[in-house]
């Protein structure tokens, strides 16, 4: 008998939220990461997002997983890039499309503790050395973590 799989069989598709601030008193921009657990990249930093449901605009997934995980309310901009993402201890496959979000203000919470065990806004300088996967393919792409 086969031994069952982990994982999926396709590819799904995720979207992650890039959310930009600009920090008046540092005169400088933020992204705002959050420390995954729970999930496939436990212990590694990357933006709000999730699967696209079925039916769902990237934009339409951007500002409900956004919601749903830090609270805050966005406005979905444009596609930043896509990235093809294989995390193979897990037998995973997704295919991350990245869209900007206007921040309009408020502080991240911590909406489901049991995926992200915090926010944190990160400017350019300190940005943390265990990024997600999609997030490590993206600047490998070469796609700005801070370019508007």
């Amino acid at each position: 008998m086969a031994e069952p799989k982990v994982g999926r069989e396709s590819p799904g598709v995720g979207v992650g939220v890039r959310i930009l601030r600009y920090n008046n008193a540092l005169e400088n921009y933020e992204v705002l990461f959050g420390l995954r657990n729970g999930a496939h990249g436990a212990g590694t930093w990357s933006f709000p997002g999730g699967e696209l449901d079925f039916g769902e605009s990237f934009e339409e997934c951007a500002i409900r997983e956004v919601e749903e995980e830090t609270g805050l309310e966005i406005k979905a901009g444009f596609i930043l890039g896509v990235t093809n993402d294989v995390f193979l201890e897990e037998n995973l496959h997704y295919t991350t499309v990245f869209v900007d979000a206007i921040y309009e203000g408020g502080e991240p919470i911590v909406r489901e503790p049991e995926k992200c065990s915090g926010w944190e806004w990160y400017q350019k300088d300190t940005l943390p050395d265990n990024l997600f996967l999609p997030i490590r393919n993206f600047m490998a792409g070469g796609y700005g973590l801070f370019e508007r």
